[in-house]
């Protein structure tokens, strides 16, 4: 009997609702060992509990904005000795109602750039070794804001924006590893409802429509860059 292939592992921020649970719960079905992390230890640990019933999860609640969080998912991560796929997920709008950039507060606009920036890729860092190693994938989950302007969206915009610059750099720099900035496009989920409070959503798709589309994007062989999930869905 062959022996059997060593399960792929995936890191994925932000799990515990919206399009990080929707994906989280895909790469379980596929059989995907799984490390996760939200900020909400309540909902991660329901999120983690249903995809236990599929897979190897490792969960881990805290911000990603924290040092001392991220090298705890990098040391889990190296636990499981390889990575195959870095889902950067987690976001923030830093304020709801989205205030213009004339008054956004500047320790508002440092926390987005915080979660939004930064983080992400301070995470890539470390694990870019063990990505190298299985020829791994960085998703960078952006939005339309990040290259159109829209009035109230410039922290979060901009945010945007110097992640997928910083996205296109490391592609350059580690070419063995798939570096796709992800614009999923407008969703039925808590954060869009906080970008527009009040008003009402419901004709957006849920995150499990664009799901299909942005894994078969991870698991086909298009080179690194930016990709709309609309375009993709069939």
């Amino acid at each position: 009997m062959a022996p059997q292939a060593e399960p792929r592992v995936a890191l994925v921020t932000g799990a515990s609702q919206g399009l990080g649970r929707a994906l989280a719960e895909r790469l379980a079905v596929d059989g995907w060992t799984l490390v996760v992390d939200a900020r909400h230890a309540d909902r991660l640990e329901r999120a983690a509990a249903e995809l236990s019933a599929r897979t190897r999860v490792v969960a881990i609640a805290g911000d990603v904005a924290d040092a001392d969080h991220r090298d705890d998912l990098v040391e889990a991560v190296r636990r499981e000795g390889r990575l195959d796929l870095l889902v950067n997920n987690a976001s923030t709008l830093g304020a709801s109602p989205l205030p213009a950039l004339a008054t956004i507060d500047a320790d508002v606009l440092r926390r987005i750039y915080d979660v939004n920036v930064f983080a992400p890729i301070a995470l890539a860092q470390p694990l870019l070794e063990l990505l190298e190693r299985s020829t791994g994938t960085v998703v960078n989950v952006t939005s339309d804001a990040g290259v159109e302007a829209y009035p109230g969206w410039g922290g979060y915009g901009s945010s945007k924006a110097a992640l997928e610059h910083a996205s296109a750099v490391l592609a350059l720099e580690h070419p063995t590893v798939r570096v796709l900035v992800v614009d999923p496009g407008d969703m039925r989920t808590e954060m869009h409802q906080d970008a527009f409070p009040g008003e009402d959503i419901s004709d957006r798709p849920l995150p499990d429509v664009v799901v299909p589309a942005l894994l078969a994007l991870v698991e086909s062989d298009e080179p690194s860059g930016r990709y709309r999930v609309p375009e993709l869905v069939r």
